[in-house]
Protein backbone atom coordinates (compact mmCIF):
# COMPACT_ATOMS: atom_id res chain seq x y z
CA UNK A 1 0.00 0.00 0.00
CA UNK A 2 0.88 3.22 -1.04
CA UNK A 3 0.51 5.17 2.63
CA UNK A 4 -0.46 8.88 1.75
CA UNK A 5 -3.29 9.81 4.64
CA UNK A 6 -3.21 8.43 7.92
CA UNK A 7 -6.20 9.39 10.33
CA UNK A 8 -5.78 9.90 14.43
CA UNK A 9 -8.51 9.65 17.24
CA UNK A 10 -8.15 9.40 21.23
CA UNK A 11 -11.90 7.37 22.54
CA UNK A 12 -12.31 6.49 25.98
CA UNK A 13 -11.06 8.39 29.36
CA UNK A 14 -9.51 10.86 28.82
CA UNK A 15 -5.51 11.01 30.13
CA UNK A 16 -2.71 13.58 30.49
CA UNK A 17 -0.57 13.55 27.64
CA UNK A 18 -3.33 12.56 25.03
CA UNK A 19 -2.18 15.74 23.08
CA UNK A 20 1.41 15.48 23.35
CA UNK A 21 0.67 11.93 21.58
CA UNK A 22 -1.50 14.05 19.10
CA UNK A 23 1.09 16.21 18.58
CA UNK A 24 3.73 13.37 17.43
CA UNK A 25 2.10 11.18 15.60
CA UNK A 26 1.00 14.29 13.51
CA UNK A 27 4.39 16.19 12.59
CA UNK A 28 6.24 12.51 11.97
CA UNK A 29 3.69 11.73 9.57
CA UNK A 30 3.68 15.30 8.38
CA UNK A 31 7.74 15.08 8.26
CA UNK A 32 7.26 11.50 5.89
CA UNK A 33 4.87 13.29 2.94
CA UNK A 34 1.87 11.70 4.96
CA UNK A 35 -1.32 14.30 4.73
CA UNK A 36 -3.27 13.91 8.76
CA UNK A 37 -6.47 13.66 9.54
CA UNK A 38 -7.74 14.11 13.25
CA UNK A 39 -10.88 12.56 13.81
CA UNK A 40 -13.53 14.63 16.72
CA UNK A 41 -14.90 13.00 19.27
CA UNK A 42 -13.48 9.13 18.81
CA UNK A 43 -15.43 7.05 17.04
CA UNK A 44 -18.59 8.65 17.47
CA UNK A 45 -16.73 11.27 14.69
CA UNK A 46 -16.25 8.74 12.53
CA UNK A 47 -20.21 8.52 12.22
CA UNK A 48 -21.11 12.09 11.93
CA UNK A 49 -17.47 12.79 9.70
CA UNK A 50 -16.12 15.04 12.28
CA UNK A 51 -12.89 15.27 10.02
CA UNK A 52 -10.78 18.00 10.54
CA UNK A 53 -6.89 18.48 8.37
CA UNK A 54 -4.28 18.13 10.54
CA UNK A 55 -1.36 20.60 10.15
CA UNK A 56 1.98 21.37 12.10
CA UNK A 57 0.84 24.62 13.63
CA UNK A 58 -2.98 22.84 14.43
CA UNK A 59 -1.04 20.85 16.69
CA UNK A 60 1.48 23.34 18.29
CA UNK A 61 1.04 24.66 21.76
CA UNK A 62 -0.52 21.53 23.48
CA UNK A 63 1.84 19.78 24.85
CA UNK A 64 1.29 20.96 28.34
CA UNK A 65 -2.43 20.87 27.53
CA UNK A 66 -4.74 17.98 29.79
CA UNK A 67 -7.41 15.82 27.93
CA UNK A 68 -7.62 16.14 24.50
CA UNK A 69 -8.03 18.69 21.96
CA UNK A 70 -9.41 16.29 19.58
CA UNK A 71 -12.48 15.29 22.36
CA UNK A 72 -13.43 12.13 23.25
CA UNK A 73 -17.29 10.44 23.45
CA UNK A 74 -18.24 6.91 23.64
CA UNK A 75 -20.39 5.23 20.75
CA UNK A 76 -23.00 3.21 20.88
CA UNK A 77 -23.29 2.41 17.51
CA UNK A 78 -19.77 1.83 17.12
CA UNK A 79 -20.32 -1.41 18.54
CA UNK A 80 -23.12 -3.02 16.10
CA UNK A 81 -21.21 -5.32 13.00
CA UNK A 82 -23.06 -2.90 10.21
CA UNK A 83 -22.07 0.51 12.19
CA UNK A 84 -18.68 -0.53 12.52
CA UNK A 85 -19.16 -1.38 8.06
CA UNK A 86 -20.47 2.16 8.04
CA UNK A 87 -17.50 3.99 10.00
CA UNK A 88 -15.57 2.21 7.84
CA UNK A 89 -16.95 2.98 4.95
CA UNK A 90 -16.94 6.77 5.91
CA UNK A 91 -13.41 7.02 6.17
CA UNK A 92 -12.25 5.51 3.57
CA UNK A 93 -14.12 8.27 1.14
CA UNK A 94 -11.89 10.58 3.71
CA UNK A 95 -9.07 8.87 1.89
CA UNK A 96 -7.81 7.62 5.21
CA UNK A 97 -5.78 4.55 4.63
CA UNK A 98 -4.52 3.82 8.48
CA UNK A 99 -5.64 4.71 11.93
CA UNK A 100 -3.72 5.51 14.81
CA UNK A 101 -6.04 5.01 18.01
CA UNK A 102 -5.34 6.35 21.13
CA UNK A 103 -7.13 4.95 24.37
CA UNK A 104 -7.74 2.23 26.87
CA UNK A 105 -8.53 -1.23 26.38
CA UNK A 106 -12.80 -0.30 25.00
CA UNK A 107 -10.65 2.00 22.30
CA UNK A 108 -8.07 -0.52 21.41
CA UNK A 109 -10.85 -3.62 21.02
CA UNK A 110 -12.69 -0.93 18.68
CA UNK A 111 -9.39 -0.41 16.68
CA UNK A 112 -9.01 -4.53 15.91
CA UNK A 113 -12.50 -4.80 14.93
CA UNK A 114 -11.32 -2.00 12.20
CA UNK A 115 -8.29 -3.81 11.69
CA UNK A 116 -10.28 -7.23 10.86
CA UNK A 117 -12.30 -4.75 8.15
CA UNK A 118 -9.26 -3.70 6.17
CA UNK A 119 -8.33 -0.78 8.09
CA UNK A 120 -4.56 -0.27 9.13
CA UNK A 121 -4.55 0.12 12.87
CA UNK A 122 -1.74 0.61 15.37
CA UNK A 123 -3.22 1.83 18.53
CA UNK A 124 -1.71 3.79 21.75
CA UNK A 125 -2.24 3.04 25.50
CA UNK A 126 -3.62 6.36 26.88
CA UNK A 127 -5.19 4.74 30.35
CA UNK A 128 -5.05 6.19 33.72
CA UNK A 129 -5.89 2.64 35.29
CA UNK A 130 -2.45 1.11 33.49
CA UNK A 131 -4.41 -1.78 33.16
CA UNK A 132 -2.93 -2.38 29.29
CA UNK A 133 -1.08 -5.54 28.70
CA UNK A 134 1.68 -4.61 26.68
CA UNK A 135 2.96 -1.89 28.43
CA UNK A 136 4.84 -1.40 31.42
CA UNK A 137 3.19 2.06 31.84
CA UNK A 138 0.33 4.24 29.50
CA UNK A 139 0.11 7.85 28.73
CA UNK A 140 -1.25 9.99 32.04
CA UNK A 141 -0.28 7.42 34.58
CA UNK A 142 2.52 9.11 36.18
CA UNK A 143 0.37 13.04 35.86
CA UNK A 144 -2.47 11.30 37.56
CA UNK A 145 -0.44 9.36 39.80
CA UNK A 146 1.75 12.53 41.20
CA UNK A 147 -1.83 14.05 41.39
CA UNK A 148 -2.83 11.87 43.96
CA UNK A 149 0.20 11.76 45.84
CA UNK A 150 0.00 15.80 45.96
CA UNK A 151 -3.60 14.81 47.67
CA UNK A 152 -2.31 12.19 50.07
CA UNK A 153 0.51 14.71 51.00
CA UNK A 154 -2.39 17.17 52.07
CA UNK A 155 -4.51 14.72 53.17
CA UNK A 156 -1.78 14.15 56.07
CA UNK A 157 -1.41 17.59 57.09
CA UNK A 158 -4.95 17.57 58.26
CA UNK A 159 -5.09 14.10 59.08
CA UNK A 160 -2.33 14.63 61.89
CA UNK A 161 -3.44 18.08 63.19
CA UNK A 162 -6.69 15.79 64.43
CA UNK A 163 -4.92 12.74 65.13
CA UNK A 164 -8.15 10.76 62.31
CA UNK A 165 -7.82 8.02 60.21
CA UNK A 166 -8.67 8.97 55.89
CA UNK A 167 -9.85 7.03 53.57
CA UNK A 168 -9.06 8.26 50.06
CA UNK A 169 -10.80 7.01 46.87
CA UNK A 170 -9.35 6.91 43.71
CA UNK A 171 -9.80 6.05 40.03
CA UNK A 172 -9.83 1.84 38.88
CA UNK A 173 -12.47 0.11 38.13
CA UNK A 174 -11.08 -2.73 37.04
CA UNK A 175 -7.00 -2.46 38.19
CA UNK A 176 -5.90 -1.25 41.74
CA UNK A 177 -2.53 0.37 40.05
CA UNK A 178 -3.31 3.73 41.06
CA UNK A 179 -3.90 3.03 44.33
CA UNK A 180 -1.28 0.73 44.97
CA UNK A 181 1.23 2.84 43.58
CA UNK A 182 0.14 6.26 44.98
CA UNK A 183 -0.12 4.48 48.50
CA UNK A 184 3.67 3.14 48.04
CA UNK A 185 4.65 6.20 47.18
CA UNK A 186 2.84 8.28 49.78
CA UNK A 187 3.86 6.48 52.46
CA UNK A 188 -0.09 5.20 53.68
CA UNK A 189 -0.77 2.73 56.07
CA UNK A 190 -3.84 0.69 53.37
CA UNK A 191 -4.28 -0.49 50.05
CA UNK A 192 -7.70 -1.84 48.89
CA UNK A 193 -7.79 -2.81 45.37
CA UNK A 194 -9.97 -5.12 43.34
CA UNK A 195 -7.38 -7.69 42.83
CA UNK A 196 -6.88 -8.70 46.37
CA UNK A 197 -9.27 -9.09 49.04
CA UNK A 198 -9.13 -6.87 52.02
CA UNK A 199 -10.00 -7.83 56.33
CA UNK A 200 -11.91 -4.92 57.44
CA UNK A 201 -10.79 -6.25 60.85
CA UNK A 202 -7.26 -6.83 60.27
CA UNK A 203 -7.45 -2.90 58.85
CA UNK A 204 -8.83 -1.62 61.99
CA UNK A 205 -6.76 -3.45 64.25
CA UNK A 206 -3.54 -2.00 62.25
CA UNK A 207 -5.51 1.90 62.97
CA UNK A 208 -5.53 1.24 66.73
CA UNK A 209 -1.74 0.03 66.46
CA UNK A 210 -0.93 2.60 64.70
CA UNK A 211 -2.20 4.97 66.71
CA UNK A 212 -0.64 3.26 70.43
CA UNK A 213 2.12 3.46 68.87
CA UNK A 214 2.14 7.26 68.56
CA UNK A 215 1.24 7.74 64.80
CA UNK A 216 -0.81 10.97 63.76
CA UNK A 217 -2.40 10.00 61.01
CA UNK A 218 -3.80 6.46 59.10
CA UNK A 219 -4.52 6.64 55.31
CA UNK A 220 -6.24 4.43 53.54
CA UNK A 221 -6.04 4.42 49.63
CA UNK A 222 -9.47 2.30 47.59
CA UNK A 223 -9.33 1.70 43.83
CA UNK A 224 -13.44 2.85 43.10
CA UNK A 225 -13.70 -1.06 41.82
CA UNK A 226 -12.31 -2.52 45.00
CA UNK A 227 -15.05 -4.90 46.55
CA UNK A 228 -14.90 -3.62 49.49
CA UNK A 229 -16.35 -0.19 48.94
CA UNK A 230 -15.67 3.29 50.65
CA UNK A 231 -18.62 3.61 52.60
CA UNK A 232 -18.43 0.39 54.00
CA UNK A 233 -14.91 0.67 55.17
CA UNK A 234 -16.09 4.15 56.93
CA UNK A 235 -19.15 2.83 58.53
CA UNK A 236 -16.53 -0.39 59.87
CA UNK A 237 -14.39 1.92 61.45
CA UNK A 238 -17.03 4.29 62.90
CA UNK A 239 -18.32 1.39 64.66
CA UNK A 240 -15.84 -0.87 65.62
CA UNK A 241 -13.18 1.98 66.36
CA UNK A 242 -12.94 5.14 69.05
CA UNK A 243 -11.09 6.78 66.19
CA UNK A 244 -12.54 9.61 63.61
CA UNK A 245 -12.58 8.94 60.13
CA UNK A 246 -13.18 10.83 57.03
CA UNK A 247 -13.81 10.25 53.48
CA UNK A 248 -12.10 12.26 50.51
CA UNK A 249 -13.08 10.92 46.95
CA UNK A 250 -10.75 12.45 44.08
CA UNK A 251 -12.92 11.86 41.24
CA UNK A 252 -12.08 13.47 37.91
CA UNK A 253 -9.85 15.64 39.23
CA UNK A 254 -6.83 12.58 38.58
CA UNK A 255 -7.51 13.07 34.57
CA UNK A 256 -6.74 16.48 34.44
CA UNK A 257 -3.66 18.96 34.44
CA UNK A 258 -0.61 19.43 32.67
CA UNK A 259 1.02 16.21 31.77
CA UNK A 260 4.64 15.67 33.25
CA UNK A 261 7.96 15.28 32.00
CA UNK A 262 7.82 11.76 31.93
CA UNK A 263 4.36 11.57 29.88
CA UNK A 264 5.36 13.88 27.87
CA UNK A 265 8.07 12.07 26.72
CA UNK A 266 6.73 8.36 26.75
CA UNK A 267 3.10 10.15 24.27
CA UNK A 268 6.39 11.76 21.88
CA UNK A 269 8.14 8.46 21.93
CA UNK A 270 5.14 6.05 21.24
CA UNK A 271 3.72 8.61 19.07
CA UNK A 272 6.55 8.59 16.31
CA UNK A 273 7.07 4.80 17.08
CA UNK A 274 2.91 4.49 15.34
CA UNK A 275 3.91 6.42 12.54
CA UNK A 276 7.49 4.97 11.73
CA UNK A 277 4.85 1.20 12.29
CA UNK A 278 2.46 2.70 9.55
CA UNK A 279 5.31 3.04 6.99
CA UNK A 280 7.02 -0.31 8.07
CA UNK A 281 3.52 -1.89 6.54
CA UNK A 282 2.84 -3.17 10.08
CA UNK A 283 0.00 -2.81 11.61
CA UNK A 284 -2.69 -4.66 13.73
CA UNK A 285 -0.31 -3.56 17.03
CA UNK A 286 -0.18 -1.35 19.73
CA UNK A 287 3.15 0.48 20.86
CA UNK A 288 4.27 0.16 24.23
CA UNK A 289 6.72 1.11 27.06
CA UNK A 290 8.74 -2.40 28.01
CA UNK A 291 11.72 -0.98 30.05
CA UNK A 292 13.47 1.59 28.12
CA UNK A 293 12.13 0.21 24.69
CA UNK A 294 9.25 1.04 22.63
CA UNK A 295 7.57 -2.38 21.72
CA UNK A 296 4.65 -3.54 19.40
CA UNK A 297 2.14 -6.20 21.10
CA UNK A 298 -0.47 -7.49 18.85
CA UNK A 299 -4.05 -6.03 19.58
CA UNK A 300 -5.20 -9.40 20.17
CA UNK A 301 -2.94 -10.22 23.11
CA UNK A 302 -3.49 -6.45 24.23
CA UNK A 303 -7.28 -6.85 24.68
CA UNK A 304 -7.38 -10.75 25.18
CA UNK A 305 -4.47 -11.03 28.44
CA UNK A 306 -4.44 -9.28 31.88
CA UNK A 307 -2.02 -7.42 33.42
CA UNK A 308 -1.43 -9.06 37.11
CA UNK A 309 -0.94 -6.60 40.27
CA UNK A 310 3.00 -6.29 40.99
CA UNK A 311 2.84 -7.71 45.13
CA UNK A 312 5.96 -6.41 45.90
CA UNK A 313 5.02 -3.06 45.51
CA UNK A 314 1.44 -3.96 47.82
CA UNK A 315 3.83 -6.04 50.41
CA UNK A 316 6.16 -3.11 50.80
CA UNK A 317 3.14 -0.70 51.57
CA UNK A 318 2.42 -3.55 54.65
CA UNK A 319 6.09 -3.72 55.50
CA UNK A 320 6.91 0.15 55.68
CA UNK A 321 3.84 1.56 57.19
Amino acid sequence: MNLKKIGILTSGGDSPGMNTALRAVTRTAIQNGLEVTGIEQGYQGMFEKKFVELGPRNVGGIMQRGGTFLYTARCARFLKPEGRLEALENLRNEGIQALVIIGGNGSLTGGLELERLGMPVVGLPGSIDNDLYGTDVAIGVDTCLNTILHAIDNIKDTASSHRRAFILEVMGRNSGYLAMMSALAGGAEVAVIPEIPTDMEEVKQKLVAAFDRGKSHFIIVVAEGAALKTREIFDYLCQHSSYEARVTILGHIQRGGSPSAFDRILATRLGYAAVQTLLEGKSGVMMGLSGKSIVATPLEDVISRSKPVDMVGFELIKLLS
